[in-house]
Order: structure tokens, then sequence, then C-alpha cells
């Protein structure tokens, strides 16, 4: 049995956008590639087939699936049910391992008892948006992305976690809280060994009204998990994400960019959506703890200045009238 397997959802990525990934794997150190690593592919019904002389070329074993077209929730699934290795570890086709040691980090934290669910800092390349030129920063440890986190397979199996077929944007967050929460205790590594590449092709890079698009997707996503969680009687953590989530769209909507007259479409169309999101969960909102509900208030607000996002140009209680005013949304 296999020590890890990479799982890699594909769609319109070509080889040449795979190699990176695949190279940056072939190069790494201290490890045993041919028995400790397994890659797993699948094509999400796309008509961009990779080759098996591109495949054959590593010295890691490659699985290619191939799925009808169902996104990338169910394309990541699909590698998990072929998984047989004792850690899984999702990645973007586009990305890459940010050094030679990388598989290194990731098992010496695996040493001792391991852990059901790994948590790392990872690097993101960017553009300078005044010089265009690429820099590099460091993304604390969040449960955002799926970039940097590794998981024991059979805690996924045992407590039935998968990504939601049905979320499509924005599905990493469901699936990473879900099974960081239920994991009782995640490990944090310190030393990054993902890299979050840029990629002029990858929309929710370049395009800067990327949130505005979707930031109902991203009500759809805190919908469902939270409501995954009511479902597995965890009322307290639904409460939390709940609070969490209404707490984002407050410090989030209140923006510049939401409030220009340019963006009224994209503004009006999620404060219904979200509309509808308050009202389903506003019992968990009016129940949970004060004090939590002040910690997650003091998180939120520091993550927005941090950012250089934070504004407040209406308070919390007058934008939830507005909100609950608002015709035709719930």
């Amino acid at each position: 049995m296999k020590k890890l397997d990479i799982l890699i959802p594909q769609y319109k990525e070509t080889e040449e956008v795979l190699a990176p990934l695949l190279k940056s794997i072939d190069i790494q150190q201290n490890v045993d590639l041919k028995n400790d690593i397994g890659v797993i592919i699948c094509n999400d019904g796309s008509d961009v087939k990779l080759s098996d002389d591109f495949l054959n070329q590593f010295t890691f074993d490659v699985t290619y699936l191939q799925n009808e077209h169902k996104g990338v929730s169910a394309a990541r699934n699909a590698c998990l049910d072929a998984s047989t290795a004792d850690y899984v570890m999702f990645c973007d086709a586009d990305d890459m391992f940010y050094n030679m040691c990388g598989l290194w980090i990731v098992f010496r934290e695996m040493e001792g008892t391991g852990f059901n669910a790994l948590m790392s800092v990872f690097v993101e390349e960017t553009k300078d948006p005044k010089t265009g030129d690429k820099i590099y920063i460091n993304r604390e440890q969040d449960s955002t992305f799926v970039h940097g986190k590794v998981y024991r397979r059979s805690y996924l199996t045992m407590n039935k976690l998968r990504f939601n077929d049905a979320l499509t944007i924005h599905e990493d967050s469901y699936f990473n809280c879900l099974a960081q929460r239920l994991s009782g205790g995640v490990k944090y590594c310190q030393v990054p060994f993902y890299l979050w590449r840029w990629r002029d092709e990858s929309v929710c890079r370049h395009d800067p009204k990327y949130i505005l698009k979707t930031y109902n997707n991203m009500l759809d996503s805190s919908t469902a998990l939270c409501q995954e969680f009511l479902r597995r009687n965890r009322k307290q953590d639904a409460e939390f994400y709940a609070t969490s989530m209404i707490y984002d769209a407050y410090y989030m909507m209140n923006k510049d960019e939401w409030l220009n007259q340019e963006n009224q479409e994209y503004r009006m169309a999620t404060e219904k959506r979200f509309q509808r999101y308050y009202f389903t969960f506003k019992e968990l909102f009016d129940t949970i703890p004060e004090e939590i509900k002040n910690q997650i208030i003091v998180g939120m607000r520091n993550r927005f200045f941090q950012e250089g996002m934070f504004m407040e140009s209406v308070t919390f209680g007058d934008w939830i009238k507005h909100i609950e005013s608002l015709k035709g949304g719930n």
C-alpha cells in the first residue's frame, strides 16, 4: 500500500499545464516515488486527453480515470474512490510542489501517530497590480482552499467525507471545514510545500470581479456545509459557520467594489441570495453564545483589516434591517 495518493481533477488542462505539477513530484527527494507515491488524475468529461506517452514518463505510478462531465467535486470524489493509499492530498492541475523536499515534509508529519487532517502554510504566486511582476506570498492556514491539505484516507472513508457533487465553485471550503472540524484536531505544518501558481487563463485569478460574480456560490457552499452539520447533529458547528458567513457577507458587501454603481447588478442579486441564507439560519445566528459570536466578529474584523478590505459604511444592525426588507429575495 502506498503512503500517499495525490488526487488531481482535470478538465481543459493540457499536458503542458499539468507538466509542472507532475515534474515537481518527480524530483522529490528523500522519498520512494515508485513505492510510496501514487497519482490519480480524473478527466471530467473533457475532450482534452492525456496521452500514455506523457503519463508513463514519470517515476511514480499514474492512474488516469475518464469520467462524464459532472464538475470538479465529482472528479475529486472519483479520484478518492480509486485511492488505496494511507493518505490523500488534493491538488489543482495547474499548481505544483513548492520545493524538492515537499513530500518529505509531508511524510515527516505522518510519523508517529500521524494525523487525520494536516493543514500547512502554502505559497501563492500572484501579480503586483501596479507592475504586473510575479510576487510570492505566504498564505496562512485556512480552510478555503485544498492547497496544502492532507487527509488520512481511512478517516475520510469511515466518516463518509466527500466533496458535495452539487458544488462546482467554492467547493473546497465545504469539504475542508467539514473534514477538519470532524477530525477533532488539525495538525499544523509551518513549512510550506505547496505552490498555488498564477495562470492567466484561470478565471478566479485574473478576473477582478470573480468574487462579485461567485459570492452566491460561496453562500451555496456554506448552506450545504451548515445543513450537513445539522444532519450530523452538530448544531454548534452549524451555528459557528452560519454566523461566520453572515459576518463575512456584512464586511464583504460593504467594500467599495460592492458599493460601486457599476456593480449594482451583482450586489442586488447577492443581497437577495444572502437574504435567503440569513432567514434559513437566523435561528442558529440568534442562539449562538455571545462569547463565540464576539470571537467571530473580532476575527473577521482583523482578517479584513489585514487584507486591506476593512469597511463599516453602515452598522451591522442597519445592514441586516436592509436585507430583511428586500422584496423578492426570501
